[in-house]
């Protein structure tokens, strides 16, 4: 009930401030009123909002045993959730990750929590190309089979910052990164079928009408949310695209929205962005509000975790490809999701931008 507690208290709260702004008897008790109907519907309408809010649950007891699963970034979130599930199933489980020391404490919980000893760590840095590249010639050389991709790492309304190629942030990281990353590890997923590449996209594609191929690493202009949502785009045709090219490989390709995520760290950099543009108290105030929001019709990282966990391990998808999920079942893309010419031609110009096609 905490955050029901915490919704209710901020909602009073909320009609505090307004009254100090305006101290009128007749709209103090307007206030009021609407204030004590909030609290009155939060009570009860909590419970189905909140069991409506979690979605979908992964019902699979498939085991992993003998199989490899490499989930990038799989130190937080729901990454990290993922990957104790894998774990939990018996797998051999490669958290790739930026920070090694982070990934390390995440393996080290993840062992300790299910008694699978078969957890490793691999640097991976997705917006560094070479560091893609030293990542899958570990595993090619390494690793006999790989049964699973889950790309799942990600960056979210970044500055304009660019990856070390030179790449716009999001785009580098949330697409082009995994991208190579897939294609270098092909041949191994293709070895060792049937096996699955997952990725994780998000509903923001919808809120896109395409992608802006003529200003693609956004050069020419750059708005943080539309430079996600193309990323998060650019996630779907991806994996529509490759799903077409692995047809017949015994090799499945699905994307996935896993929820508004009440805990992500992907929040990290709006948050940067509030305090920088409205001062540390008022940031953190909206913060606060935020997370009561969330709170209430967010996920909580096991809940986000749970579709990534069925593409990955569902019995009856083994030979589902090419199709977005939410909630651990198919969903509808939105029409540039589903715009076979703009997958073909960002598979085309993303082959260029990473260097596997000159």
């Amino acid at each position: 009930m905490a955050p029901l507690l915490r919704f209710t208290a901020i909602t009073v709260l909320a009609a505090a401030v307004l009254y100090v702004f305006n101290s009128d008897p007749s709209n103090m008790a307007r206030l009021s009123r609407i204030a004590a109907i909030v609290v009155l519907a939060a009570a009860v309408l909590y419970v189905p909002v909140r069991r409506w809010a979690a979605g979908g649950v992964c019902e699979s007891q498939a085991r992993m045993d003998g199989k490899t699963v490499i989930i990038t970034g799989a130190n937080t979130g729901i990454g990290k959730v993922t990957a104790r599930d894998m774990a939990e199933r018996g797998a051999r489980v490669i958290l790739a990750c930026r920070s090694l020391e982070k990934a390390e404490e995440a393996a080290k919980e993840i062992r300790s929590q299910t008694g699978n000893k078969n957890v490793v760590v691999h640097k991976l840095d997705l917006a560094s190309l070479t560091s893609v590249r030293q990542f899958a010639k570990v595993i090619n050389d390494a690793e006999p089979r790989l049964d699973v991709l889950i790309n799942n790492a990600g960056v979210m309304h970044t500055p304009r910052w660019e990856t070390e190629d030179g790449f716009e942030m999001q785009f580098g990281v949330n697409h082009l990164g995994p991208f190579l990353l897939t294609n270098l590890l092909l041949d191994k997923l293709r070895q060792s079928a049937p096996s699955r590449v997952v990725t994780v996209a998000s509903l923001a594609h919808t809120f896109t009408s395409g992608i802006d191929f003529d200003d693609i690493n956004s050069q020419n202009s750059y708005h943080l949310e539309k430079a996600y949502d193309r990323s998060k785009l650019a996630n779907v045709l991806f994996s529509r695209e490759l799903s077409k090219k692995l047809k017949g490989t015994g090799v499945t390709s699905n994307s996935l929205h896993p929820g508004v995520i009440m805990e992500s760290d992907l929040m990290r950099y709006r948050r940067d962005e509030w305090q920088g543009k409205f001062g540390e108290h008022v940031a953190s105030a909206l913060r606060k509000v935020v997370g009561a929001i969330f709170s209430v019709f967010g996920k909580t990282v096991e809940e986000g975790a749970q579709t990534s966990i069925c593409c990955a391990v569902a019995e009856d998808l083994e030979n589902t490809t090419g199709l977005y999920f939410s909630d651990c079942v198919p969903k509808e893309t939105s029409a540039a999701g589903m715009d076979d010419e703009a997958a073909a031609r960002l598979w085309d110009v993303s082959e260029r931008m990473v260097g596997l096609k000159s």
